[in-house]
């Protein structure tokens, strides 16, 4: 037993980003300002995208997205069922319904067969989840959208340093929407960042994120002298703070480094978990790059007499944080009300939303942490 709690999805937070917080604190300019635009700019030269924007959070990063396409209340837009609530929750603020599709059972990516049966006429875009960091079939997904003249937006959160074939997540469809929450694989503590190579998009996006004021806005507070704003859209409160952007700016200098450590860990759990009535996360497929954000095991209930509840209760008792990534979309309350959603509608998402756990994967982690893990896991499965 731990004399401490293992949080899970504990943030590595060194001292240049603390120091940097602090110059930030000293500088007065606490908003949206100079290391937004520094993050910004690192960010664009990491994904190779022509344009960077950062904001508040991958949501709004999504909503915005969306917003670009002048979505009307009757378009659809495809979506996993197997992903977290904002995901869906974007298109529905951006007045369009989004219509679920199912996950590859081995993968929990999005299904591109389960998409081809879901395109309407009313179908306007795609956004798929690049889960747990591992990229989706995106050869089939730019193929569907391409023959039905679809957006593509892609939902990286899990997947910064994400490759497939190649390219960047994020630089595949025409937008690429990332997230620096505490649990991410960089963070800012809250953040987003939206990525495209669309300069109509870019300064759309700029706009909207600001309250729909012009987009050099914020500049009219330094000192060139002052300058007049001009409100073009009905906007939103999406900008991110120069506090955040100074933890961002060091983080991502160091993102191969965790990222390494994270794949270091994924291997020591496979290792360890291969002969246990579980199921390990499915080899990285050929010419791809896995971000290695959630290690998510599949917990055999049809051969142990345990619920996958019950196993996190245990790990809890045992003081070991866990998670769950996720129960499907279509099996929450308000989907089900909303959209006529039932259980028995995506067979491959239940069958994970019922096994799934996630196990502490951080470069935060040390050897013991691990070992903890694991022990844990071990004692409760046998």
């Amino acid at each position: 037993m731990r004399d401490d709690f293992l949080i899970f999805g504990s943030p590595f937070i060194e001292q240049p980003e603390i120091d940097e917080v602090v110059d930030t604190l000293k500088s007065g300019w606490l908003g949206t300002g100079p290391k937004v635009a520094q993050f910004e700019l690192l960010f664009k030269e990491y994904t190779g995208s022509k344009y960077a924007l950062a904001l508040n959070s991958c949501t709004a990063a999504l909503h915005l997205s969306l917003l670009t396409l002048n979505l009307k209340s009757d378009d659809e837009v495809i979506v996993p069922t197997m992903t977290f609530s904002a995901t869906a929750n974007a298109v529905i603020h951006s007045g369009a319904n989004p219509v679920f599709v199912d996950c590859e059972k081995r993968t929990s990516n999005i299904d591109p067969k389960d998409i081809r049966k879901k395109v309407t006429s009313k179908t306007k875009a795609i956004i798929p989840v690049h889960f747990a960091g591992r990229p989706c079939d995106m050869d089939e997904i730019m193929s569907i959208a391409k023959e039905y003249d679809l957006k593509v937006i892609e939902d990286c959160a899990h997947a910064i340093e994400t490759e497939y074939k190649g390219n960047k997540a994020g630089t595949i469809g025409a937008f690429g929407c990332f997230s620096f929450y505490v649990t991410k694989n960089i963070v800012t503590g809250e953040g987003g960042m939206v990525i495209t190579d669309n300069e109509a998009y870019a300064d759309k996006i700029k706009i909207l994120g600001l309250h729909g004021m012009t987009k050099d806005a914020w500049k009219r507070f330094g000192d060139e002298g002052y300058k007049h704003y001009q409100v073009v859209h009905a906007g939103y409160k999406y900008n991110m703070m120069d506090i955040q952007a100074a933890i961002g700016i060091h983080q991502l200098p160091r993102i191969e480094i965790y990222r390494k450590r994270r794949q270091q860990i994924w291997d020591t759990y496979n290792e360890a978990f291969q002969d246990l009535p579980v199921i390990i996360p499915e080899k990285n497929q050929k010419n791809t790059k896995h971000a290695y954000h959630l290690y998510t095991l599949l917990i055999d209930i049809d051969q142990i007499n345990i619920t996958r509840d019950q196993f996190l209760n245990e790990m809890t008792k045992r003081r070991i944080g866990v998670g769950v990534h996720y129960i499907a979309l279509h099996l929450h309350p308000y989907y089900q009300k909303s959209y006529g959603y039932k259980r028995g509608d995506f067979p491959n998402s239940e069958w994970v939303s019922d096994r799934t756990v996630s196990l502490p994967l951080s470069a935060k982690l040390n050897d013991n942490d691990v070992q903890d893990v694991i022990d844990a896991v071990k004692d409760i499965i046998k």
